[in-house]
């Protein structure tokens, strides 16, 4: 029974019905899609800077800055720490809290453990840089 199915040709294909699967997936996809007018700038992408016509009164009037164009070139230029709350990468997990978590004070013993000598670590000491300095004139 198998043999005979595999022996028997496939169906040629049907245009009409092909073009029918094609209409259906392309209202699919138009139904949820999303037409972006919103330009702007390219914020990491290098300005370069025209210079207007000679005697021109364009160039000169006052007040034309783009305050959303100055926002979105100074954004683009801050640290990720700054620009966003969490970190968007693994790497970037790395270092991200920079700040000490509680502020240390040097006096506080608990949490400071300086160097102690008592009298013994002074004695061997002085002993080390004696033998130090014999087995250095040899």
């Amino acid at each position: 029974m198998a043999k005979a199915a595999a022996t028997k040709e496939k169906d040629p294909l049907n245009f009409v019905h092909q073009n029918a699967i094609l209409c259906e997936t392309i209202t699919k996809e138009q139904r949820h899609q999303k037409l972006y007018t919103n330009y702007s700038v390219n914020p990491f992408k290098k300005i370069h800077v025209i210079t207007g016509k000679p005697n021109s009164r364009h160039d000169t009037e006052e007040g034309e800055e783009d305050s959303h164009f100055k926002n979105v070139i100074k954004r683009a230029n801050q640290e990720p720490v700054k620009k966003y709350v969490y970190p968007q990468t693994e790497s970037q997990e790395i270092g991200w809290i920079t700040k000490p978590l509680i502020d240390s004070d040097r006096s506080d013993r608990r949490l400071n453990f300086y160097r102690q000598n008592t009298p013994i670590t002074k004695y061997m000491d002085a002993a080390w840089r004696v033998k130090e300095q014999t087995e250095n004139m040899n």
